[in-house]
């Protein structure tokens, strides 16, 4: 669960990052942060589904 918190922090740094560089038109960085909140927003997103979905976080060795 904390993983899935991380990243989902990270995702909204990414957005407020985009937010603040077309503000100062540095499309490179827009470009960047876009990415960076794409994916980092889909495995926060997929991982919180997962635990749900199956309870549980890690796989447990058998």
């Amino acid at each position: 669960m904390i993983l899935s918190i991380i990243l989902l922090i990270v995702a909204l740094l990414s957005a407020v990052a985009i937010v603040r560089e077309i503000k100062r038109k540095n499309f490179f960085a827009v470009g960047f942060a876009g990415i960076s909140f794409v994916v980092f927003g889909w495995f926060s997103i997929a991982t919180i589904i997962a635990i749900i979905t199956t309870g549980g976080g890690a796989p447990v060795a058998h």
